[in-house]
């Protein structure tokens, strides 16, 4: 179940932790996917909004803010607008997301953000693909997650049924990667680091949603990748909408 208290004060400790680490990392260079950042979405005027609507924070990476795709094709903007399409009110969407992140990334691009706890009913959570990029531990992937994890939690309110995690998608499939031992690789390490999210999301009854079938259906159609390459398409990240779609719905 989801814990306050002592724990609370062990997540604070450990984003003071990470954000000190941040500093001394700052000056080392690493290489990422892509670099080019995306500017969030803005929220909208929720002054009118009804006390039951819905109010979305989507956090990430490239595959959040949708590296190469319309912003009407990023998969948290297609979901809001299913949802609407269904008689859902979705008074805000916002989006903490820029290409290349990582977990440490995350975490300080969500500190800068400050948004307030409780703010948000619906919190979802995709990240770690530039982790595996990058080469790091599956064991820093743990940990930061956790603290993510516990972040999002916070954000949601303490509602673990309010908090849906994506499993990261497999790039292995896509044209960047050129040879099958590259592929077999970089799935694997996916696979692994997809294992230990949904372990730690099962510990705090938080919903693990396994997107990453999908993305390797790219290997047999272009379509579902974007422009780059690399990253899903718009047709892609519809798939991933579909599942997540009766899970949100299910939620409200």
């Amino acid at each position: 179940m989801y814990r306050t208290g002592s724990e609370n004060r062990t997540l604070l400790i450990v984003i003071t932790i990470l954000t000190i680490w941040l500093g001394s990392q700052a000056c080392k260079k690493e290489p990422i996917m892509i670099t080019d950042p995306d500017p969030p979405v803005n929220r909208p005027d929720t002054s009118t909004v009804s006390a039951n609507a819905i109010h979305y924070l989507a956090l990430g990476d490239s595959y959040t803010i949708g590296q190469s795709v319309p912003e009407s094709d990023r998969f948290p903007v297609q979901l809001s607008a299913r949802l609407e399409q269904d008689s859902f009110e979705v008074a805000e969407l916002n989006i903490i997301a820029r290409t290349g992140w990582t977990t440490d990334e995350l975490l300080a691009g969500i500190l800068k953000a400050d948004p307030p706890d409780s703010t948000y009913n619906l919190v979802s959570l995709l990240i770690g693909v530039n982790n595996q990029y990058r080469g790091r531990s599956l064991e820093n992937y743990q940990e930061e997650f956790t603290v993510l994890l516990l972040r999002a939690l916070e954000l949601a309110g303490g509602r673990a049924d309010r908090v849906l995690v994506l499993s990261i998608p497999d790039y292995g499939v896509t044209p960047f990667v050129s040879s099958e031992e590259q592929a077999q690789r970089v799935g694997e390490e996916i696979d692994a680091f997809n294992d230990a999210a949904a372990q730690i999301c099962l510990a705090y009854e938080v919903r693990f949603l396994n997107i990453t079938q999908i993305s390797r259906q790219a290997a047999n159609d272009t379509s579902l990748i974007a422009s780059d390459g690399l990253h899903p398409s718009g047709e892609m990240y519809a798939k991933w909408v579909d599942l997540m779609l009766p899970i949100v719905k299910a939620m409200f």
